[in-house]
Formats: C-alpha cells, sequence, structure tokens
C-alpha cells in the first residue's frame, strides 16, 4: 500500500495496474470507485457532452468530431465539423448542450477561427442528425484577434434561466483583460440564440462589447454551473503560480493582470501590483504551484453522495483529478488530488446520466469513474 500526503488530506490508493484495460479499484478518503478505460485512439479530446444516455459527443483539438456509444463502446466519426483554426493551444474547443436537451436539438460548440491569419473563439451551434452535424449558426465570433496562439478559452455552461455562458482567455496580452472594448479576458453571457440580454452589465456601455458579463479573467478553461444555489464556477490558469477557482458574478472584476497569486515567468517578481486591490474579486482558492486546470465539473449526481457539492477540476501540468469541497456559503474548505499515479493530463470532464464521472486525457484516453457495490 502507497501513501500520498497532500496538502488538506491523506489519499490512500489500493494497488493497481494502470495498463491494464480491466476496471480498477481505488481507495480515496472518502470514496471507494472502480478506474476503467473505455476507449483510446483519440486526438487530443478537448470537450465531451452526452447527447443521449449511451452517447457522448467528443470533440478533438486538431478539427475532429466521434460520437461514442457508452454501451458498445464503438466510436463513430461525425461529419459536418466546422473549419478550425488549429495553432497552438487554438482549434476545435468544447461542446455542451443545454439541460433540457432532447435528442435533435441544438448542441454548442467553442472553437478556434482563422481571421486575416489570427485566430479568434467562436461560439456556435449545430444540429446533429444520425453521424452529420447541420444547420450551423454562428452565435458570437468575439472580438478577441491576436498574433499570439494561446489563451483562447473556452468552456460552456448554461444556467436555469435560458443564457448561455462562455469563456475566453486574455489571448497572451495581457491588458486585454482590462479592456471592456474586446471579449479577451471575459466571461460572455448570451441568450442561447445568441441575442444579447439587456440586463448584462456593460449593454448600453459605449466604452465596452455588450456581451461581456464579468472580467480580468486569464485563460479560463474550466466553468460549471450549480444549479440548486445557482453560481456559475469558473477555474483558470495563472502565470507560474496563481491559477484560480472564481465564483463569478455580474459585472464584476477578477483583477488579471493587475492582481495575482502567480509569478512572473522570467522571475521571482509578483505579477502587477500584487494579490489584492479594492474593487476586484479575489479567488475562492487559488493554486500555487499551478496545477494547469482544464476542466471543471459541478458534481451533483447520485453515484457519489459524499462528492456531491463539490468541485472536480483536471490537472494539467500536476497531472491528477482535483477535488473541491465546498461549505454550504461556496467557500473552498478542503481539497482531494486524486489519479496522481495514473500520470495523465486530464482534459474534460463530464457526469454522466447514472451519476458517473467521464474524463478525458490529453494521451487520447477516455476513463470512467463508477462506484464500487
Amino acid at each position: 500500500m502507497k501513501r500520498i500526503t497532500l496538502a488538506f488530506c491523506l489519499i490512500t490508493l489500493l494497488p493497481y495496474s494502470l495498463n491494464a484495460a480491466a476496471p480498477q479499484i481505488i481507495k480515496s478518503e472518502k470514496v471507494t470507485f472502480h478506474l476503467e478505460e473505455i476507449t483510446d485512439g483519440l486526438g487530443v479530446p478537448w470537450g465531451m457532452a452526452f447527447i443521449s444516455k449511451t452517447q457522448i459527443l467528443i470533440t478533438e483539438r486538431e478539427g475532429g468530431i466521434k460520437l461514442f456509444n457508452t454501451k458498445s463502446k464503438k466510436l463513430t466519426r461525425v461529419k459536418g465539423a466546422p473549419k478550425v483554426f488549429v495553432d497552438g493551444q487554438g482549434g476545435l474547443l468544447d461542446v455542451a448542450v443545454s439541460p433540457d436537451f432532447s435528442p435533435g436539438g441544438w448542441i454548442y460548440f467553442t472553437f478556434v477561427r482563422n481571421k486575416d491569419g489570427e485566430g479568434v473563439t467562436v461560439l456556435a451551434r449545430a444540429r446533429l442528425t444520425g453521424n452529420n452535424l447541420a444547420q450551423w449558426q454562428d452565435l458570437l465570433v468575439t472580438k478577441s484577434a491576436t498574433d499570439t496562439s494561446r489563451h483562447f478559452g473556452s468552456r460552456i455552461a448554461f444556467d436555469e434561466k435560458g443564457y448561455v455562458y462562455f469563456g475566453v482567455g486574455d489571448r497572451g496580452v495581457r491588458p486585454n483583460s482590462q479592456n471592456l472594448k474586446n471579449h479577451a479576458g471575459s466571461v460572455i453571457r448570451l441568450y442561447r440564440d445568441g441575442r444579447v440580454p439587456k440586463d448584462n452589465p456593460f449593454y448600453r456601455r459605449d466604452d465596452a462589447v455588450p456581451e461581456i458579463w464579468s472580467y480580468g479573467h486569464r485563460n479560463p478553461q474550466g466553468m460549471a454551473y450549480d444549479f440548486a444555489n445557482k453560481r456559475l464556477w469558473l477555474i483558470e490558469h495563472g502565470p507560474r503560480g496563481g491559477d484560480e477557482i472564481n465564483l463569478v458574478s455580474r459585472g464584476l472584476n477578477y483583477g488579471w493582470p493587475i492582481i495575482s497569486y502567480g509569478k512572473e515567468y522570467w522571475g521571482p517578481a509578483a505579477v502587477g501590483e500584487g494579490t489584492h486591490r479594492k474593487g476586484m474579486e479575489q479567488p475562492i482558492k487559488q493554486y500555487t504551484p499551478s496545477i494547469a486546470p482544464g476542466s471543471l465539473l459541478y458534481y451533483s449526481g447520485k453515484a457519489f453522495p459524499a462528492w456531491r457539492g463539490n468541485l472536480l477540476a483536471g490537472a494539467l501540468k500536476l497531472r491528477h483529478l482535483n477535488r473541491v469541497i465546498l461549505s454550504q456559503k461556496g467557500k473552498a474548505i478542503g481539497e482531494e488530488r486524486l489519479l496522481i499515479d495514473l500520470d495523465e493530463r486530464i482534459r474534460a470532464l463530464i457526469e454522466g446520466p447514472e451519476g458517473w464521472i467521464y474524463f478525458s486525457t490529453d494521451s487520447g484516453k477516455i476513463y470512467v469513474i463508477k462506484p464500487v457495490k
């Protein structure tokens, strides 16, 4: 038995072979679960969404879309993918469906488009018939073009009122996040058909684009909505340290690059003015050193009652599944680091109809976490 000491807890992992395809039993702080690899051979599977009880739609950053059947374990290529700009961190990004989705309904995507040789993050939607996507609609082509190939964001979330949210990174140009005239470094809020809500905080301002819901973000790659408490959660990359979990609210400024818990890449100097400034929000949790978060899930399922109401994030750099325990008031009060021995860059996270947890890795694999009965 191997013990791993963590900041907030002690995790005990049972011995198992991670090279085996058969399910492995893992014991965490609160839960004993099966870990099973269910498919591999994908590109970088950036986003996943259940479109039926047994079908997962998967986006690959290089531009492909696949349909995976959880019963037959069959992967099918989906036709009709948009033309994407694959450059650095850019490509085909997230896929998501609304909580009231039914087969044949709108499926939402974020991806990077080439605009005069520079990449911009786009929110679009389409319908799936068989294995073909059609009726594509651009909902927002963001004002986020730069000559860099990094910090595109971008995850999608829905609330209970018919709004869709998605994030855009600062695009490698730090001042963008404090500039309300572009979408870079912001969380965007729209109606599901792309219309701009008139109660957005900057809707009537001449010095701002009306789609912005919050700003001062660096590179948000995880977003999740808590329907029970009506909270929008965001996880984003810091520079050298200072990854953040933020509770996102209307019109607030989350500080980047004026305040940060991270350090400059060129030395030990603090970014901006330090960690605090009046009028700028503090994160619910920050990670130093960076874990490099690639996704976020607010767990609400029945399969793991001990994890209900927790946040789960996939870590890319420190290669684990990060579980954050929240208080009833939305404060981070504990942390557990799972699947360290798996040694995989965990990219996307979704909750299945059974309450099981599915995740993808940058090595092209999909895993499922199921309870031990």
